[in-house]
């Protein structure tokens, strides 16, 4: 399972309370990483470069890695098929219900097609790219966050998982509820990190997941020990980067400090 837990390499004990880490992109497999970054690049207005064959990063035009005004993306290649609801996606921000229309018709126009998740009369409209990830557009959030309103994780228990992400990152927990939990970069700028409470059961590898970065001059390997105490479990995989999974098993990365 080592393809599609690449990720960018670019640029809780007393000994290391006040280290923490920035969620700084999501990673995606994908069978087509150049296609399916098309896609994306299309649907957000960024740009697209590319750090090694079957990688493909989309980040906003004069962007400077790593900065809490964007999460990126990074798509990596995988020969394995999508087969399950993905427990991560991206909410899509717009700035009116009209402007919400418009980005719909323009996604679709693009490739995305119509998803039903279970979701029911809802004010926002769930669609799947052309590899079928599931995603979300609402109709509000987009003169506050940009383009990706929110990075949502299903979860059994998001007064939990915000408890450890927020120790985790230097991510303010802005509320946490048994239905739902809402954090946002400590600069207050960006997308937010949402847990949604869901039924569903984890199955497999998660086909997307978050990538995370200690700041510069923080040792990576104290900062996994960290984590680990807060309730996050080792990976093991061969990649020169570490790899976690947080308490309810969701894999995470661990890339160097920048």
């Amino acid at each position: 399972m080592v393809t599609g837990m690449a990720g960018k390499q670019r640029s809780s004990t007393a000994s290391i309370v006040g280290m923490a880490t920035r969620l700084v992109q999501i990673n995606m497999k994908a069978l087509d990483d150049a296609a399916l970054g098309g896609f994306w690049a299309q649907a957000l207005g960024w740009v697209v470069s590319s750090e090694e064959p079957g990688v493909t990063n989309l980040e906003p035009a004069g962007f400077a890695y790593p900065d809490p005004a964007a999460v990126c993306i990074d798509l990596v290649s995988s020969p394995e098929p999508k087969t399950v609801k993905n427990r991560v996606h991206v909410d899509l921000a717009a700035n009116s219900a009209a402007h919400q229309a418009e980005l719909v018709a323009r996604l679709l126009d693009l490739g995305a097609t119509p998803a039903d998740v279970g979701q029911g009369d809802v004010p926002w409209t769930v669609l799947a790219d052309p590899e079928g990830n599931e995603f979300c557009v609402l109709d509000s959030l987009y003169e506050e966050t940009g383009p990706i309103a929110s990075v949502v994780v299903d979860c059994a228990d998001p007064q939990a998982m915000a408890c450890f992400w927020g120790q985790a990152t230097d991510w303010a927990v802005h509320w946490a509820t048994e239905h739902s939990a809402v954090l946002r970069s400590a600069q207050g700028v960006g997308p937010y990190l949402r847990f949604l409470r869901t039924p569903d059961v984890k199955t497999g590898w998660n086909r997307v997941h978050l990538d995370v970065r200690p700041y510069p001059g923080d040792d990576r390997e104290a900062e996994a020990a960290r984590l680990r105490a807060l309730g996050a479990t080792a990976v093991d995989v061969d990649v020169p980067w570490t790899v976690l999974a947080d308490p309810e098993g969701n894999e995470f990365c661990l890339l160097a400090p920048a």
